[in-house]
């Protein structure tokens, strides 16, 4: 497969009355064409801004300070504010959690579909009217012509999750970023966005990197899987490696915190304690203080990232163990 983003060492800080804070460190990972690679994590462990570091849109205080993004084999974090703009919505398109937030409310759905088309397609204000018709009718809005006028408010939360989606789509990115596009709405509305985000992925040879915190949705969508823990990847591999074969002790506690329905207890486990704070300084593991695994070593080493296949790694110590027992009994 042909490889489309690649993310090195990548490092994001915060610039705070407490000095840097780190929200993503070192985080690297690859996405090829056609590929749908899902992140997953509990909120705040650095899932969103990875995202938005990716797409150049970090807050005012936030910088890239470290690692590379190549997109293409185009270096991202030196283009300029310009650059990056004329790459945002043609090349790379992102879809975010909340449309209400994200869609302007005192411009027409119809406005804010054309925007894209004249900038980075240079088409006239009537042939990106046209395209915007097309646009509303393959994401399964009825009436588009009438919903072209309409304010986003005037819509529901589907309608206007499917109008993010054509707005993203709209210039055809080669990728595109979805940051939890699916947790505002019921579980029907999900079933038909993931569906129609897998098969436009699959129309336009898109790669699609997938940020959620559900891992229905995961097994649903995904081709590989990155999880992340308090701004580092502590696993990735592909999906079947993730679900059946999990091998870090946060990705197996995300794993036995989902309910199972064919189960008849009441209770499911829970992951003890709370994500780290920015300015928490943790020796070792960063995942240590929950992990009942934990041994002196993860209290004073950071593990390195142990490869446990071929397209599956785990950054736990564990895994330097079981990496020994294997080396002394060979099959």
């Amino acid at each position: 497969m042909e490889q489309l983003l690649q993310v090195n060492d990548l490092v994001t800080q915060f610039r705070t009355a407490e000095g840097n804070l780190s929200a993503v460190r070192g985080v690297s990972f690859s996405v090829n064409k056609g590929e749908t690679l899902c992140v997953v994590g509990e909120s705040g462990c650095g899932k969103s801004i990875t995202s938005l570091s990716i797409m150049g849109l970090l807050p005012s205080n936030g910088a890239i300070t470290g690692g590379s993004i190549l997109f293409n084999d185009e270096e991202l974090t030196t283009k300029t504010e310009d650059q990056l703009r004329r790459l945002r919505g043609n090349q790379i398109s992102m879809i975010f959690q909340e449309p209400m937030t994200a869609l302007n409310p005192v411009f027409t759905i119809g406005y804010q579909l054309r925007e894209p088309l004249m900038i980075h397609r240079n088409m006239t204000k009537n042939e990106a009217s046209r395209k915007a018709v097309e646009l509303l009718e393959e994401v399964g809005i009825p009436d588009p012509v009438k919903k072209l006028k309409q304010f986003p408010h005037e819509l529901s939360g589907g309608m206007r999750q499917r109008v993010m989606i054509a707005m993203a789509l709209a210039c055809k990115p080669s990728l595109l970023i979805a940051d939890e596009p699916t947790t505002a709405l019921d579980v029907t509305i999900q079933a038909e966005i993931l569906d129609l985000i897998d098969d436009l992925k699959r129309d336009m040879d898109m790669g699609v990197v997938f940020v959620t915190h559900d891992m229905g949705v995961v097994a649903e969508i995904a081709d590989r899987v990155m999880v992340m823990y308090a701004g580092e990847v502590v696993e990735i591999g592909n999906v079947e490696d993730i679900f059946n074969d999990p091998q870090h002790p946060y990705t197996k506690g995300l794993l036995a915190s989902v309910p199972n329905i064919d189960e008849e207890s009441k209770t499911f486990d829970a992951i003890p304690g709370t994500l780290p704070n920015l300015n928490e300084k943790i020796d070792g593991c960063r995942f240590h203080p929950r992990c009942p695994f934990a041994t002196d070593k993860c209290r004073e080493q950071s593990p390195p990232a142990f490869s446990v296949g071929e397209t599956h790694q785990s950054k736990c110590w564990l895994q330097e163990v079981n990496n020994n027992v294997e080396s002394a009994n060979p099959s």
